[in-house]
């Protein structure tokens, strides 16, 4: 029996919210550029298993079909352990998620809010986000469609925009709105990479 596998995965606020909301099935991340050396279409070789022109195998580094994501997000414990760092804080201790206001609490109440702690140092213990892959794969990024925009999470407002969050209107058209979210994260639209399309299905923890 295959054992399925677990990684981590970092998602910014609007993104969980996302998630959260069922609006979000699917992230797109850039593959390694070293792995790249022609401009042919990657071929899938096995389950999750690519194999790149000129440069050999590789799987997706997020994990194959059945696999698991625990998202990372922005968190914050109580304000007296603010100087303990993630990986010695007690597992019951309350946690508040700032995507949306949510809260994890297993014993005692939370006193004052902390410092915001970044999604990187999140532990797995206060995740609160679980996805099932339920495909991979590889194509060039400004092949996305419109819907598959929507899918990354950008939405419709009522004035005929699309926007990744509220209030946040961006393009015309879902693919522009994608575009503009992907820059702003710091991504290069017109270099047009390959990416990774991991689609995902949300699961209780």
């Amino acid at each position: 029996m295959t054992q399925v596998k677990e990684r981590p995965i970092l998602f910014s606020g609007p993104m969980v919210r996302a998630i959260l909301e069922g609006r979000k099935t699917v992230t797109r991340r850039t593959v390694k550029q070293d792995w790249i050396q022609s401009d042919r279409t990657p071929l899938e070789t096995c389950k999750g298993v690519f194999h790149f022109w000129c440069s050999g195998e590789h799987s997706c580094p997020y994990g194959c079909p059945g696999d698991r994501l625990w998202v990372r997000e922005a968190w914050v414990a109580d304000a007296q352990v603010n100087a303990v760092a993630p990986r010695d804080l007690s597992q019951g201790e309350p946690i508040r998620y700032p995507a949306d206001g949510g809260a994890r609490q297993t014993g005692c109440a939370m006193i004052t809010p902390g410092k915001s702690r970044p999604s990187i140092h999140m532990p797995r213990w206060a995740s609160r986000i679980l996805l099932e892959i339920t495909t991979v794969r590889v194509e060039r990024l400004q092949d996305i469609t419109p819907d598959q925009a929507i899918a990354e999470g950008v939405r419709p407002a009522d004035d005929g925009f699309f926007e990744v969050d509220k209030n946040v209107h961006l393009g015309a058209d879902p693919r522009e709105s994608f575009e503009m979210l992907w820059r702003s994260t710091g991504g290069d639209w017109n270099a047009n990479p390959w990416v990774w399309v991991v689609e995902f299905r949300r699961v209780q923890p």
